[in-house]
């Protein structure tokens, strides 16, 4: 859906992205994850057509983003960290105004807004001024706002910034509604735990550097070089700390009542050779678990080594 090829862009002196390369397929929902100034929202801006790149290649669904401007943006929903909306309003004439720009009115146009606000969860705030609306309730309007010509790829940059905990819960169930329509997803949060929930893939940027990009255990893996593992096993959990401690790619063993926490060195195959280890010889192992990553903790991590590197 999205291939970002070599991406450049300066402000004056300052180099804000340096060769930004990034692939996310049909579908995904992806998190995109840095510091404050470290480029995220420049690389949104230049996807959406908002900004030109210094240099650089950028495709959606095949067509090329920086030439065919006109066309890029019948595919995308974009929903800046900053947004404005228009108070003296009603929440449905706020997005039946949106849809004329498409083309969309009469008839069409309410029972598209309310067919949106019922996606969002506003559909008992038809006739509310906008004014009179909360914040969380607003970003949800305008997430809306950004459906209305039904784009296949949907740009949110700090969507949940500033909500209360019942509203990230409601926006979190309504991305996970749409990426089950379809929609491909690029979602910018400093509320990493949340991301490290909904999202198929994250990419770490950090002074305008792609520094590492794949699924969360990916991610997590290579932060911490291991993956935790809880192995639940019914009795024999002496015999079974013993087979685990003559396997290669394991360290860090403990354990608690039946429970045996244990770090693997490597992926899915190193994983899969430990559970076969004990499985053939008789172990009772009940459940085999991957720890969930804490992604601020990966986070963390990865921008240290990073730094730590250096300008490459």
């Amino acid at each position: 859906m999205l291939v970002i090829k070599n991406l450049e862009k300066s402000y004056g002196k300052f180099k804000a992205l340096k060769g930004v390369n990034l692939e996310i397929e049909k579908g995904e929902i992806f998190g995109f994850i840095g510091p404050n100034g470290a480029g995220k929202s420049t690389t949104m801006k230049i996807v959406s057509g908002l900004l030109s790149p210094d240099s650089g290649e950028v495709y959606v669904d095949g067509i090329d983003a920086i030439k065919e401007n006109k066309l890029l943006k019948e595919k995308i929903g974009y929903m800046p960290d900053f947004f404005g909306v228009y108070d003296n309003l009603m929440a449905i004439e706020y997005l039946e105004f949106y849809a004329s720009i498409y083309g969309i009115v009469g008839e069409e146009a309410k029972k598209l807004s309310m067919d949106l606000l019922e996606l969002v969860n506003l559909s008992d705030k038809y006739d509310a001024y906008v004014d009179g609306l909360s914040r969380g309730m607003k970003q949800r309007l305008c997430l809306a706002r950004c459906l209305v010509h039904n784009p296949e790829l949907l740009i949110l940059d700090e969507p949940a910034s500033g909500m209360d905990p019942k509203s990230r819960y409601e926006m979190k169930g309504i991305l996970k509604n749409l990426k089950s329509m379809g929609k491909t997803i690029i979602i910018s949060s400093h509320i990493l735990s949340e991301l490290g929930e909904i999202c198929s893939k994250v990419g770490i940027i950090q002074n305008g550097k792609m520094v590492c990009q794949g699924t969360v255990d990916e991610v997590s893996l290579l932060a911490r070089g291991s993956a935790p593992v809880t192995i639940t096993v019914i009795d024999e959990i002496d015999r079974a700390i013993k087979i685990i401690k003559e396997a290669p790619n394991v360290k860090n063993i403990s354990a608690d009542e039946n429970k045996i926490n244990v770090s693997i060195i490597g992926g899915d195959i190193e994983a899969k050779n430990l559970l076969k280890s004990l499985v053939v010889k008789d172990i009772p192992v009940i459940s085999f678990t991957k720890a969930a990553g804490n992604l601020e903790d990966v986070f963390i991590q990865i921008t240290e080594k990073s730094s730590e590197g250096g300008e490459k």
